[in-house]
């Protein structure tokens, strides 16, 4: 679905999520990556980069309408894995991305009085490739990825929002930069 009407309404409380999405050959190795390492029966999304984890149903079509001008005609934001996160009972890679960050940031102040403790905490953009695992399996895949791991540009494709129902994410709006 790109920009236009999704599923709607949302059921009763049903939150968004807006995350970016990446290009396809960066979200395979991501993607690869959460399916190697993420226990599987926990695994119910691919690999994904979170800005916002709960804004309230009802935001839905001004919400779109932002996307949309957050994108379109937009060159895709710059962005880089910069490095691995150890999540106590997980591996995240961190991104860094002053464009997307920006962005977010304009997001977080048109909703600003909506948001909840956690997207009003401040953004630290990561990709989860492991969680919920014991520390000693988040040590070991650090041990294993840290030799090789070095610094690389990543694909920022876009900007989606998704509504939230306890399992697997249903797209609202997808929109693409130029």
């Amino acid at each position: 679905m790109s920009g236009g009407a999704g599923p709607d309404p949302a059921p009763a409380g049903a939150p968004i999520i807006v995350s970016a999405l990446f290009g396809a050959a960066d979200h395979a190795l991501l993607d690869g990556l959460r399916r190697r390492h993420f226990p599987p029966e926990r695994n119910q999304l691919a690999a994904h980069l979170t800005l916002f984890h709960h804004l309230p149903p009802d935001l839905a079509p001004e919400l779109r309408q932002r996307l949309a001008a957050e994108t379109r005609g937009v060159p895709a934001p710059r962005a880089r894995i910069a490095g691995l996160l150890n999540l106590g009972r997980g591996v995240a890679l961190r991104i860094e991305s002053l464009e997307l960050e920006t962005i977010r940031g304009r997001l977080a102040e048109a909703f600003a009085g909506l948001l909840t403790p956690q997207d009003r905490a401040g953004w630290r953009p990561h990709v989860t490739i492991q969680n919920k695992v014991e520390p000693a399996r988040v040590r070991a895949l650090l041990a294993e990825l840290e030799p090789d791991f070095r610094p690389r540009p990543i694909a920022i494709a876009g900007l989606a929002s998704w509504w939230y129902r306890g399992g697997p994410w249903e797209a609202i709006s997808r929109h693409n930069f130029a």
